[in-house]
């Protein structure tokens, strides 16, 4: 799975706290490997302009579409309470 990352999902991941950075390495692992992994908690989003996220933790998520087969954009990441709004 090749993954891209909008400028905006870069700012956002320098923001993190470390503890949530070292999840993310994992989870990223893991969506690389099968996106559709249940550890990963992936929703598909309604009323949002991205279609999907995936889990780093409860309360942090990444934000995603497929922009081809098995080409994927990670749009943003945050937290729950922030993410969602943009």
């Amino acid at each position: 799975m090749k993954i891209l990352y909008t400028r905006e999902f870069q700012k956002e991941f320098q923001k993190l706290p470390p503890r949530v950075k070292k999840i993310y390495y994992k989870q990223e692992k893991i969506f690389r490997q099968n996106w559709k992994d249940p550890r990963l908690h992936v929703k598909k989003l309604k009323d949002h302009p991205f279609p999907f996220s995936f889990r780093i933790t409860r309360n942090y998520m990444v934000i995603f579409v497929f922009v081809e087969e098995n080409t994927v954009l990670f749009a943003t990441i945050g937290h729950r309470k922030h993410i969602y709004k943009k």
